[in-house]
Formats: C-alpha cells, sequence, structure tokens
C-alpha cells in the first residue's frame, strides 16, 4: 500500500497539469528504509513526449548523488499518461526494469490527465516485468497515518 500526503498528490498533479500535453515525469524521496514519500522533486521529460518520458540522464544523476549524501531513497516514481489510463505501458515496465539497479521497490505513480476536469492517480509494484496494483490512501499528515514508529509531530 503506498501512504501519501495530500500535498504530494497535489504537486504530482499539478506538474502533469503544468506539462500536458507532454507527459510530465518525477520522484518523489523519503527517509532511506521508511517507504514514506517526503520531498517532492519534479524532473525534465527528455523525451518531451505525449506517449513517453525519459529522465534526463544529467540530472537523474545529479538527484541521485543528492540522496545518497542525503541519507534518502526514491520511494515514488511518477509519470503523466496524457490521452490514456493511469495504468503502466511495456515501455514503462522496460524502464522500471532499467532503473531496478538503482531503485529496489519504489511505488509507480500514474496520473491520468486525459480529462481536463478530473485526473486519475493509481500506484503499482513493478518488479521484472511484473506489474502489481497497490491501494494508495491519501492522508493529510503521516502523524496518524501508521506510516513507521519514528512519527513524530513537526514541532515548529
Amino acid at each position: 500500500m503506498l501512504v501519501i500526503r495530500q500535498d504530494l498528490v497535489d504537486a504530482m498533479v499539478a506538474h502533469a497539469r503544468r506539462d500536458h500535453p507532454d507527459e510530465a515525469c518525477g520522484l518523489i524521496a523519503g527517509p532511506e528504509g521508511s517507504d514514506r514519500p517526503e520531498r517532492f522533486i519534479p524532473m525534465l521529460n527528455a523525451a518531451r513526449s505525449p506517449t513517453f518520458y525519459e529522465f534526463d540522464q544529467d540530472e537523474w544523476l545529479r538527484v541521485y548523488r543528492d540522496l545518497q549524501a542525503a541519507d534518502e531513497e526514491i520511494v515514488v516514481v511518477y509519470h503523466s499518461h496524457t490521452a490514456t489510463e493511469a495504468y503502466p505501458s511495456r515501455t514503462d515496465v522496460g524502464i522500471a526494469d532499467h532503473y531496478a539497479m538503482f531503485l529496489p521497490s519504489p511505488h509507480y505513480v500514474l496520473i491520468s490527465t486525459r480529462d481536463p476536469e478530473q485526473h486519475e492517480l493509481r500506484s503499482y509494484r513493478i518488479v521484472e516485468g511484473v506489474v502489481t496494483e497497490e491501494p494508495v490512501e491519501v492522508v493529510e499528515s503521516y502523524m496518524f497515518a501508521h506510516t513507521g514508529a519514528d512519527d513524530i509531530p513537526d514541532c515548529r
């Protein structure tokens, strides 16, 4: 199951709408080992295509190194589909397989923007070419969402 904050969902959807009609793509990082998405990282779709996404390799390498230095990992890989449902294509599965050595088991979130009024958001695990849909729970805060033992209030 993917448990994710509403503000992160809103950021992904806004990015997908902004880049429409091209596919948008990006990452959400979290503390290493937590499986908790926290930091939104929109990325450039180097393909600039309405049917395909590709991370810019220089940007990918910079982000990957920054995550390692900060003891963070990629929890969510997201991208949009502009004219089809939010389900991974064969190309999407190939991309997931390509990045498998860097990404042990991220959530692959797809956002469909084919309807200009309403988005569709779904999450999957893609392992060795096998696509498995998982439930998504959108929460306002991780404080009471049962996301781990380190849930503490943000005291600002």
